[in-house]
């Protein structure tokens, strides 16, 4: 009987995956820990206020409760405007090198962590499809590709220094859902798609429920490792501007860049030069490792997903 602790676990993601192992057989108990208040809860689940900046908070929450199996979700997704980079930082690489610490000194055998493609970074010289042996190189200039970079070089020594404590990493793709809303889906909302002159930009999707069904799987069953967690296939931008039925914007990338670069600093925008090579040197996954080593086989492809969130959306 696994008890299981999910950081982020009162998030969008962390909600269903506290459901989903609630509902697991063979899960004894599920604690959702988080600096948040639950929008909605979930009976026999025991709601605990956990900080993964607070180390103490983690490694009483784990002993108090027996915990077995550690779901890390807890991340800094969509920093709002007044959170600084030192800030992000505590919470993706202080928290989770807490939190690993945690799990060491009180016995955990296993931790699965939501990592993400953004870890391989967005380069130039990115293979056509990126399998779980290619570099992790991240973009110092894009705090949550840095973040995930440094925390995948966290997980990597203490697989070599304590391989009693297995280890299960997704490196997620792009999350789309029917009610997802993030600053992905935000480009996807307005008028004319976005895209760089040269480049095809392809996304790989992935549905909600098939990463919460890898996450609750990986606290239970299953083998240890890493694997890329995204849909079948891949859209390049001319295929998703075509299913969400809007026009292209097509824009050289030197033009995007010198308008950013003047926008940003006069608070026009959100986003800074930077942002080019995210458009334009997106990381494809491969999802055969996902396949064939983990057993699970998601229940959309990218296309499918892209096209199921246009329809809940429509529904919305």
């Amino acid at each position: 009987m696994s008890r299981v602790l999910v950081t982020g676990g009162n998030g969008f993601l962390g909600s269903s995956v506290v459901a989903g192992l609630a509902a697991t057989t063979g899960v004894d108990l599920v604690v959702s820990g988080d600096v948040r208040q639950p929008t909605r809860t979930v009976a026999g689940v025991v709601y605990a206020h956990v900080d993964i900046t607070q180390p103490e908070q983690l490694t009483t929450t784990m002993r108090d409760h027996r915990i077995d199996s550690v779901v890390h979700l807890a991340a800094i997704m969509n920093p709002g405007p007044h959170i600084t980079r030192e800030q992000e930082y505590r919470v993706d690489v202080d928290g989770t090198r807490h939190v690993l610490e945690a799990c060491l000194v009180t016995g955990v055998r296993r931790i699965v962590v939501s990592s993400s493609g953004a870890a391989y970074g967005y380069h130039r010289d990115n293979p056509a499809w990126i399998t779980e042996t290619d570099a992790i190189r991240g973009n110092p200039e894009f705090a949550y590709s840095d973040h995930k970079r440094i925390v995948e070089g966290l997980l990597a020594r203490a697989r070599e220094q304590h391989p009693e404590l297995e280890q299960v990493v997704f490196r997620i793709g792009t999350i789309l859902g029917a009610t997802v809303d993030n600053q992905i889906t935000a480009l996807f909302e307005r008028r004319r798609v976005l895209a760089i002159a040269g480049s095809d930009s392809p996304f790989v999707f992935i549905w909600d429920e098939d990463v919460v069904a890898c996450m609750v799987r990986a606290a239970t069953d299953g083998p240890a490792g890493i694997f890329n967690l995204a849909g079948g296939g891949a859209v390049t931008v001319r295929e998703l501007a075509g299913v969400l039925g809007k026009t292209l914007m097509v824009l050289p990338a030197w033009l995007l860049t010198a308008a950013l670069s003047v926008a940003k600093p006069l608070r026009l925008t959100r986003y800074g030069p930077e942002q080019v090579g995210f458009l334009r040197y997106r990381p494809v996954l491969s999802n055969e490792r996902l396949r064939t080593v983990f057993g699970y086989t998601p229940g959309r492809t990218s296309l499918e997903a892209l096209e199921a969130w246009k329809a809940a959306r429509a529904g919305r």
